[in-house]
């Protein structure tokens, strides 16, 4: 079957993605299972011409990780740690602890990017934690490759500060707004 080899294929990239951002296993779990739901749904939608097919699979996969997040924050956190922990076999739940567990830095960075604008953060992460190449990135976000570029510039830039700043990103964004304000 096509899709099983698809599947196969990729699991492992869209696990890794998702771990990155997730830190429990019983969501990662869901999440993973959510993109390849997705992708089956809208298989139509996929063009050869705009990229590959990882690039539209992390595409989908970015979606459904940050539709989780927009989810989180409108219902109890513990109703979303019930959903479907019984489907879980012991064995796939170590596995993914594991998953989990070797991606937990990235988390620690995750939380530095949560600080930049959406559009920046989106194309840093798919590139410096993803491993996509710039145009790949902008195929999986439906962007063009200047804007992606631009983007990541930004990103790249605010993070850089961030690290050099022992304040953090706030602190550096403020600043260039507030030297931003005073230069007009």
């Amino acid at each position: 079957d096509a899709f099983e080899r698809f599947y196969w294929a990729h699991v492992g990239a869209v696990e890794a993605f998702v771990a990155r951002r997730v830190d429990d296993p019983y969501t990662a779990a869901d999440l993973t299972a959510s993109v390849f739901v997705a992708a089956i749904e809208s298989a139509d939608s996929y063009r050869p011409g705009r990229g590959k097919p990882r690039e539209w699979l992390l595409g989908i996969a970015w979606n459904v990780v940050m539709g989780e997040r927009r989810r989180t924050a409108r219902e109890w956190r513990a109703v979303s740690r019930l959903r479907g922990r019984e489907l879980l076999e012991a064995a796939d739940l170590d596995a993914l602890v594991e998953r989990i567990d070797a991606e937990r830095a990235a988390r620690g960075l995750w939380a530095d990017l949560g600080r930049l604008p959406a559009s920046e953060r989106a194309v840093l992460e798919l590139v410096a934690l993803d491993g996509m190449s710039v145009g790949e990135a902008a195929g999986a976000l439906g962007i063009g490759g200047v804007a992606a570029r631009v983007w990541l510039h930004r990103a790249r830039r605010a993070m850089r500060d961030a690290a050099a700043s022992e304040s953090g990103l706030w602190e550096v964004r403020s600043e260039e707004r507030r030297v931003g304000k005073e230069g007009r």
